[in-house]
């Protein structure tokens, strides 16, 4: 299970500029599904991919579903070869997403987020609004799911 009260900390500690996304963002909504993973959309300047690096190293990350044994080299280099890494750590789950469909990169998704409390930390979140336009745009299954119970809560916040 992930560590969110200490991923998030340990993310918000080293000043990474991130977003999250997916289900934790929608756990931050009120939603009832439950997420194994931290999504976080992540800013790919050169100075945030060497404080992830940094951040991440104590904690092992290595590619989730790999064999036991590949070689994986965990560096800026390793960062700026790929874009959207699966981790897991001695935390738990992380997903490292440089963008996702429908709502692109870190640069693009700031205005549409909100500022949250966490473990007594803040840090950046996506907007609601723009949450349930991500997922509809990722068509997965399990996305056209949570979009009905998402877009009741949005219609319960209007409604306040």
């Amino acid at each position: 299970m992930t560590d969110y009260t200490a991923l998030i900390p340990l993310l918000v500690e080293n000043e990474i500029d991130f977003i999250i996304v997916g289900g934790a963002a929608a756990t931050v909504y009120g939603s009832a599904r439950l997420t194994l993973d931290l999504d976080i959309v992540y800013s790919r300047d050169n100075l945030n991919l060497e404080r992830i690096v940094r951040a991440l190293e104590p904690i092992q990350p290595y590619l989730r579903g790999a064999p036991p044994g590949l070689p994986f080299e965990w560096s800026v280099q390793t960062l700026k070869k790929g874009l959207n890494f699966t981790l897991i750590t001695t935390m738990g789950a992380l997903d490292l997403l440089g963008e996702i469909i429908g709502g692109g990169g870190y640069e693009e998704l700031k205005p549409e987020t909100i500022r949250i409390q966490v473990a007594g930390v803040e840090c950046r979140c996506l907007s609601l609004e723009q949450l349930i336009e991500v997922k509809r745009a990722a068509g997965r299954p399990k996305d056209l799911e949570a979009i009905a119970e998402l877009q009741q809560i949005l219609e319960e916040r209007r409604q306040e």
